[in-house]
């Protein structure tokens, strides 16, 4: 990123506006619990900021909170007292300060300047001194040499040298250590890379020609799928305006193409989405049963965001329902589906890449409070599905505890069901482990972490 230095230099000079917005949605996503992508749109608009600003006003957005918790390890060691006694307004100002000087290409003596000036506009002349300060503190190291200063000795402790090192809470870390030692230093630094925009063409609506033809390129592994080259806005391309295409990350698509490909005897016209929302599975599922004059069931139990389903499914035709409701308390007869697609709520730790904030908002008790629903999900998911029908266990979280974990708790207390091996399902998708369910990686395969494991009821 380019160095933006101070303009119109004076004690009662106005703070820059792109770094007044980034830290007011810093604020909103750390004070509020926003959501950093929702927050940020928003406010560019708002903002009218575009090109080169809107470019850097999100790095300042999501690098920040990306490497939050690394900062607080920086920021510990030259604040005079614990972090938790400081005002949570100028500790943010202090982390984005810090981004700036370690992680962007920004002059020090700029990123410094800019900060003070921003911190007398939004917390008064008295906070400046500290954070001018502790500021010019941090500039004094590069990244590295903090980073030397905060860790852990890597000989000595790896998982907590790579949890400052590579900006992750350590359970995280040991999580993902769990299922991809070998790979784990890739991983993380995959995690810390902001992700394409890849679109999804659905089956007989729209196919990726016309997506490349509107600026994106195919995309690697899923047939439906292209990237826009170069971010971009994608509602400027008039399938995705209109419908007939969607924003959706490749590994998204290829556990729902997973779904309709595997092979199945007799009936396949009823497909069951059991926990749809925001719907873009939904909306790529509906297009495949389409096609086989079948129709779509899309459960959701929060009415917002079957609204969203709605939203997906406008530019599918065909007489598919969206219900508000409890997918672990079914209004429909037992095996009533041919197919179904089980996409649990879960931590999110596969989309670290587009969700920068969640990997210090989630914590190990919310992977542990999640489980019970996800076995209730699942077990719900087989007991719809009809004898020799398939289900679609599905996550975006590589956490153990999450995918396989789940998976062989509710198929061990059942003897009408078992694993299938998935691999085949991915036809071209090299290293997908050793089955039988499958596992993608944000570093291997260039999507996110998605989970999917392939059950078939007896």
């Amino acid at each position: 990123m380019s160095d933006r230095s101070p303009r119109n230099r004076g004690p009662q000079r106005r703070p820059d506006q792109v770094r007044r917005v980034a830290y007011q949605v810093i604020r909103q996503v750390t004070g509020q619990s926003a959501y950093a992508n929702l927050a940020l749109n928003k406010a560019l608009r708002e903002a009218r900021l575009g090109g080169r600003d809107a470019a850097f006003c999100t790095e300042l957005v999501h690098g920040t909170l990306r490497w939050q918790g690394t900062y607080d390890a920086f920021l510990a060691r030259t604040v005079s007292r614990p972090l938790a006694d400081l005002d949570p307004e100028l500790l943010d100002l202090l982390r984005l300060g810090t981004h700036q000087l370690l992680n962007m290409r920004v002059d020090s003596y700029a990123a410094v300047d800019e900060m003070v000036t921003l911190t007398r506009s939004e917390l008064g002349q008295k906070r400046t001194g500290l954070v001018n300060a502790v500021l010019r503190k941090i500039s004094q190291r590069s990244l590295d040499q903090w980073i030397a200063t905060a860790a852990p000795q890597a000989d000595e402790d790896r998982l907590g040298y790579l949890a400052i090192a590579k900006a992750h809470p350590r359970w995280v870390v040991e999580a993902f250590d769990r299922v991809l030692s070998n790979d784990l230093t890739a991983l993380l630094d995959a995690d810390n890379e902001p992700p394409r925009v890849t679109l999804v063409a659905r089956p007989g609506l729209a196919d990726v020609d016309e997506l490349v033809a509107a600026g994106a390129s195919p995309a690697r592994w899923s047939a439906y799928a292209a990237v826009l080259a170069g971010g971009g806005d994608p509602g400027r391309i008039a399938a995705v305006a209109t419908g007939r295409a969607g924003v959706q990350d490749e590994g998204s698509q290829l556990v729902a193409i997973a779904l309709a490909s595997a092979a199945l005897e007799g009936a396949d016209e009823n497909w069951l989405d059991l926990c749809a929302g925001p719907g873009g599975k939904s909306a790529l599922l509906a297009a495949f049963v389409e096609q086989r004059d079948g129709r779509l069931t899309a459960v959701e139990p929060l009415k917002h965001r079957a609204e969203l389903v709605r939203a997906n499914l406008r530019a599918v035709p065909g007489d598919h329902k969206v219900l508000v409701g409890d997918g672990t308390k079914p209004t429909w007869p037992a095996g009533s589906f041919d197919r179904v697609l089980a996409d649990v709520p879960c931590s999110g730790l596969g989309a670290l890449r587009r969700r920068p904030e969640a990997r210090w908002r989630r914590t190990p008790k919310d992977v542990e409070e999640l489980r019970p629903l996800q076995e209730a999900l699942l077990d719900s998911a087989i007991t719809s599905v009809r004898p020799g029908g398939v289900v679609a266990y599905v996550t975006c979280s590589p956490h153990p505890d999450e995918t396989r974990a789940v998976v062989d708790a509710v198929l061990g207390k059942r003897d009408d069901a078992a694993l299938e091996d998935a691999r085949s399902l991915f036809p071209g998708v090299p290293e997908l482990g050793d089955g039988p369910d499958v596992q993608l990686w944000p570093h291997l395969h260039g999507t996110d972490a998605m989970y999917l494991a392939l059950i078939r009821r007896s």
